[in-house]
């Protein structure tokens, strides 16, 4: 039922996106407008899984996006804008992110957007928003080739000068959880299983070479097919391994059911994975024997931060009826951060956005830095966020509760 209304919802939204609603406005066509006196409505594109599986994220990233704007709107932030969020839903699928970078693109009111969930959906969003000169900020992806290249591990080359994330990449979260799971939680033998996607792969990828590095073994490797449920096979070939820890690279409506059943053939060892398992909805699937398994996720645990309080008591108080999960707090950053880049063009152009709108917010980001909800946000010269904090949770009593935070060490 949720699904069905959100499509309806995110169906007129975009509709509605084509056309300025604020007083003094020009129409879609002619892009935002600051004369006659009145105000301007700047609309942020928001891209996430808003239905299927990965929707418990995807709203957390619209709705802690909208709260951005809402704050910025009730604080007059930037004097004569109006902000509003278009969300549009990309149900995890690259084909359906590059449509919607598209429609972003065609409604001239949109002046940055937040997103998307997914590396795979971003690789083919990218090009499309440089293209235009529209700043895209992803609270989190961290493939490191969004924006360090296809060859990040031996030459880091920028691709994209509109792409920026305010979550940290997989060069660092790989590494980091191999240290933890080798030298911390003490495991020696791992089976590492990934779903062949461009965020899995990269990440099982990455902690498997620190792995190996530290002393540890890979006694088994396996790709599934995230469409399947079934895993029955592949559990069986970790029972017989004799690993005493897996590492998913992948997402949590797989590594519940893989935990799961590795556990119900007989293989009593903790699943580690990434920040896309970090969800109450992995416990849910894994049941409880999930007790033990771990995630790590970027950032520390909103929830212990001071400059998250006002934002969690904020997003109460909105009303929203789903949880804002692993990834609200780098959303309403994200969004902030494009609001924060309007804000400085508006202000270097007296007070109003000159014609080419875009092409200055993107510069502008590069330079934007403030104190968030995540803690200090600001970018590197490859757009990457310089925060580049890390916690590894652990399930006990039916949830993930953080216990260590820090970086990786190289």
């Amino acid at each position: 039922m949720r699904q069905r209304s959100l499509i309806a919802i995110t169906a007129a939204l975009s509709a509605g996106a084509l056309t300025l609603t604020a007083c003094g406005s020009r129409g879609g066509d002619e892009g935002p407008d600051s004369g006659n006196g009145g105000t301007t409505t700047v609309t942020i594109g928001v891209d996430a899984p808003l239905t299927g599986d990965l929707s418990a994220l995807g709203l957390g990233i619209k709705n802690s996006a909208d709260l951005a704007a809402k704050t910025a709107n009730k604080q007059n932030f930037v004097k004569g804008v109006t902000f509003k969020i278009v969300a549009l839903d990309d149900q995890a699928q690259p084909s359906s992110g590059q449509q919607n970078a598209v429609k972003l693109v065609a409604d001239k009111t949109v002046l940055g957007a937040v997103g998307p969930l997914n590396t795979s959906v971003s690789e083919s969003m990218q090009k499309v928003f440089d293209d235009a000169k529209l700043v895209q900020v992803s609270p989190a992806n961290t493939g490191p080739s969004l924006s360090q290249g296809p060859d990040w591990q031996t030459k880091k080359v920028r691709q994209y000068k509109a792409y920026f994330r305010t979550s940290t990449t997989d060069a660092v979260q790989g590494p980091f959880a191999a240290q933890y799971v080798y030298n911390d939680a003490k495991k020696k033998k791992v089976f590492v299983i990934d779903d062949k996607k461009t965020y899995g792969a990269g990440l099982a990828g990455t902690f498997t070479e620190e792995f190996k590095k530290l002393g540890g073994k890979v006694v088994g490797t396996e790709h599934i097919n995230p469409d399947t449920k079934d895993f029955s096979a592949v559990a069986t070939k970790v029972k017989k391994s004799g690993a005493d820890v897996v590492y998913y690279g992948g997402e949590y409506p797989q590594a519940g059911p893989l935990s799961k059943q590795i556990k119900a053939a007989g293989a009593k060892i903790p699943l580690v994975g990434g920040d896309g398992i970090n969800d109450a909805d992995f416990v849910k699937l894994a049941g409880p024997d999930s007790t033990g398994d771990l995630a790590t996720s970027v950032g520390a645990p909103v929830e212990e931060l001071d400059s998250a309080k006002k934002f969690v008591a904020d997003y109460k108080d909105a009303g929203y009826k789903d949880e804002y999960s692993a990834y609200g707090g780098y959303s309403y950053d994200s969004a902030w951060a494009i609001i924060e880049a309007v804000k400085k063009v508006v202000e270097d152009n007296g007070g109003k956005l000159p014609s080419d709108a875009r092409a200055k917010v993107t510069e502008a980001m590069q330079n934007v830095s403030f104190d968030g909800v995540t803690g200090q946000v600001s970018f590197d010269e490859f757009g990457d966020a310089t925060n580049k904090q890390l916690t590894v949770y652990k399930v006990e009593d039916g949830a993930f509760v953080p216990v260590k935070s820090g970086t990786f060490t190289g």
